[in-house]
């Protein structure tokens, strides 16, 4: 692993681990960003299982976006993933911006989410 993979890892677990401080039980929603596509997940880690996910991948909005890899693309998930969760019974979520700086895509992805009806 090359020394800036080592760092992203020591920031992601640093998140990581201070969320489970203040999240009281409550499922988080994760955040991966690559250079083409954007992920989020809905985690409860008590039982250890995803509740709910959506990518730029999803057959649902591949023809809508024009690329995953844009703020527009993001917003579009964070809406998505808010809709899933509110019919999983999912209203609270703690964010884990997974050690990425919350910008761009990963602020349009939050926005995008509180937007669509989850509290956080």
């Amino acid at each position: 692993m090359s020394n800036s993979g080592k760092l992203q890892a020591r920031r992601k677990q640093r998140v990581r681990t201070k969320l489970r401080k203040v999240s009281g039980g409550e499922p988080r929603l994760s955040v991966f960003r690559s250079s083409k596509n954007i992920y989020a997940q809905i985690i409860d880690d008590k039982q250890g299982r995803t509740v709910v996910s959506a990518s730029s991948l999803d057959k649902d909005l591949r023809g809508k976006l024009k690329t995953g890899a844009d703020c527009d693309a993001a917003s579009a998930i964070g809406k998505l993933i808010a809709e899933r969760a509110q019919s999983a019974g999912v209203k609270k979520v703690i964010f884990d911006r997974g050690g990425y700086l919350y910008h761009g895509r990963v602020k349009a992805l939050a926005e995008g989410a509180r937007e669509g009806g989850l509290e956080f």
